[in-house]
């Protein structure tokens, strides 16, 4: 038996080559079909991550704890278990790859399919640790300081005083360290399972071909194959194209994730986190200007306001969500203990009322609310990137799941009536149900999904009968739609948004008012969208997409008039009152009057449009990836 993965071996093939032939270990759920023939090296199964040198970055690692960098491999070219010849790895804990390696890709085939990505995902949530470890440092720097204070006057307790804070603040300065790295390390464990994806796409392909695949990745012809006179299938020039499409993307991701490594490295050693100029973008500023200022600082000048200004870098849009999650994350704890200070304050009042319980309770639930980001935040895959958060009112926060500046598909989703940061966690669960499906059906792209709840949104049927919250809500959608834009990395990404019932009016009066930088947009649920057509928003019709459930109460949101006249005047025919798919704020997205598109969803009332079985959550994930054809 094959120690490296139980796989019988072949026989040997020229070259020394050995060519197995069995099934692979499954990615994305799929399986290599009976009769491929696949190169699978001996003992790929303990290579680990088996990216070249990644490998050495995993076992010698940064240490948390004592904030070093790994040390140099040891054995220079000796080769290790598997095949695999282990690298040099400079500071930053990866190789400095030579110059000529700078042109093809180096990964190997045997290399990817012995990834594991979730290797990098559970080192970098080690690293989210590194944070609170330098915040409890800090504060235990603070108590000593105050301790001198109260005992120790004169010129030498004012320096020892100055000395600690000193201290201090070089570890509050690094304490979005940890956070950095878990980005980075998580990432690259995105970028990897999209490979491994694409990879598992092509081997699948070697049977129809009637090809076999080597270590190193070459596609030939299988001599055990017959030929057939007229081949219809995949020839194997195409199927090799994909296997070199997918080891490129493996090998940027591992140049970029050691490039920015060895990036953090350099600056640990070097200028950490220094002030910037007295410039500040205002609050509602153009995203494009924000991104223009954000592009002109140093890595440290954007480190040092991570760290001290991370209310303001966390609003900004323009700013990309990477530094936007670092900033809001360490403003998790505050807006916490805010909450529990006013909570303090009205529990000490005596005697408590309706008016203080219904205030605590209020309280309760938000504090809930940040609590539920926490644990979201620290489950790690999909990552989630805290882009927003404010515990005032009803609370708001904006949060990603995947990196939406690197997905080539975003969407964002705008939820309805009584969405306040209790409610979060579920209203999180819908937008992650169709980032879940769009990798279902499609595992070799990118998605992110946004949840954007940066809105009053409605607590009553009396608010939610009007549009005043939903054009209050109309700037900010704009401007969060256009920083996505500016922030995205390479080619644009398809952005979708999508609207829930009073969410829907937020999204069409949006695009009514504003424009949406969109690829498509889609209501569910609606009560309408504030136009009576889908030309009136902004964009071409067939970008337009509505459902609405046969059993979805939204159908009988009529206008206000209509409602008043058929109080007064009892049921008389509905022609004297207007269309069946006049709403309260408009024509039915979802009617034929409108002129968009539509898509089935089955009888699940007004909030099962998520649920698994219903046609509605595949047809949203559809449209996400443009595969509506």
């Amino acid at each position: 038996m094959d120690r490296g993965g139980g796989h019988r071996r072949g026989r040997g093939a020229p070259g020394g080559d050995r060519r197995v032939t069995g099934r692979r270990p499954t990615t994305g759920g799929d399986r290599v079909p009976a009769g491929a023939r696949v190169d699978r090296p001996a003992g790929a199964a303990r290579a680990g991550s088996g990216l070249a040198g990644h490998r050495g970055a995993r076992r010698a690692g940064f240490r948390p704890a004592r904030l070093a960098v790994p040390a140099r491999w040891s054995g220079g070219g000796r080769r290790h278990r598997g095949g695999l010849r282990r690298r040099r790895v400079r500071r930053g804990g990866l190789p400095r790859r030579r110059p000529a390696d700078r042109g093809a890709p180096v990964t190997t085939y045997a290399q990817l399919w012995a990834a594991d990505p979730a290797a990098w995902e559970q080192a970098g949530a080690a690293w989210r640790g590194v944070g609170d470890l330098l915040q409890r440092r800090a504060g235990e720097l603070a108590a000593v300081a105050a301790d001198l204070d109260r005992s120790w006057t004169g010129a030498a307790s004012r320096a020892a005083t100055g000395r600690l804070g000193t201290l201090r603040t070089g570890l509050l300065d690094r304490v979005p360290l940890g956070i950095e790295v878990d980005q980075i390390l998580a990432e690259y464990a995105v970028r990897l399972r999209t490979a491994r994806a694409r990879l598992a796409s092509a081997v699948a392909l070697l049977p129809q071909a009637g090809a076999q695949i080597d270590r190193q990745g070459r596609v030939s012809l299988d001599p055990a194959v017959p030929r057939q006179p007229v081949h219809a299938g995949p020839t194997v020039t195409q199927v090799s194209a994909q296997v070199g499409a997918a080891l490129t993307v493996a090998d940027a991701a591992d140049r970029e994730a050691a490039a920015r490594l060895t990036g953090l490295a350099d600056a640990l050693a070097g200028s950490w986190a220094e002030p910037p100029g007295a410039y500040r973008p205002p609050v509602g500023a153009d995203p494009a200007l924000v991104r223009l200022w954000w592009d002109r600082l140093t890595p440290a000048q954007r480190r040092w306001l991570v760290g001290h200004e991370p209310a303001l870098v966390g609003r900004l849009d323009g700013v990309p969500a990477t530094a936007r999650d670092q900033a809001n994350r360490l403003l998790l704890g505050t807006r916490r203990a805010a909450l529990l200070a006013e909570r303090s304050m009205i529990a000490a009042r005596l005697p408590q009322g309706p008016l203080e319980l219904a205030a605590l309770r209020h309280l309760d639930g938000r504090i809930a609310g940040i609590d539920g980001i926490a644990g979201r935040l620290a489950e790690g895959v999909p990552r989630g990137y805290l882009l927003g958060l404010d515990q005032g009112g009803d609370g708001r926060a904006i949060v990603a799941l995947g990196n939406p500046d690197r997905a080539a598909n975003v969407l964002t989703y705008v939820p309805g009536m009584t969405s306040d940061l209790a409610s979060l966690d579920g209203e999180l669960g819908r937008a992650a149900r169709v980032a879940a499906r769009c990798a279902e059906l499609d595992p070799t792209t990118e998605t992110a999904a946004v949840l954007w709840l940066d809105y009053d949104a409605p607590d009553f049927v009396g608010e939610a009968s009007r549009d005043r919250q939903a054009v209050a809500a109309g700037p900010a959608l704009h401007r969060f739609q256009e920083g996505l834009r500016e922030t995205h990395d390479g080619p644009p990404a398809r952005q979708t948004v999508l609207g829930h019932s009073y969410g829907s009016l937020v999204v069409g009066t949006a695009a009514r008012d504003h424009g949406l930088s969109a690829d498509a947009l889609v209501f569910v649920g609606s009560p309408g969208v504030g136009v009576e057509s889908a030309a009136e928003l902004r964009t071409e019709p067939g970008r337009v997409w509505a459902s609405t459930a046969d059993d979805d109460l939204i159908r009988y949101t009529r206008p206000p008039a209509e409602l008043a006249g058929r109080m007064v005047l009892g049921g008389l025919p509905t022609l004297l009152f207007g269309r069946d798919d006049d709403h309260w704020f408009g024509t039915d997205p979802s009617g034929t009057e409108f002129g968009g598109r539509t898509f089935p969803s089955g009888r699940h009332g007004h909030t099962g449009y998520w649920d698994h079985d219903n046609p509605a959550l595949d047809g949203m994930a559809r449209i996400v990836l443009d595969r509506t054809g």
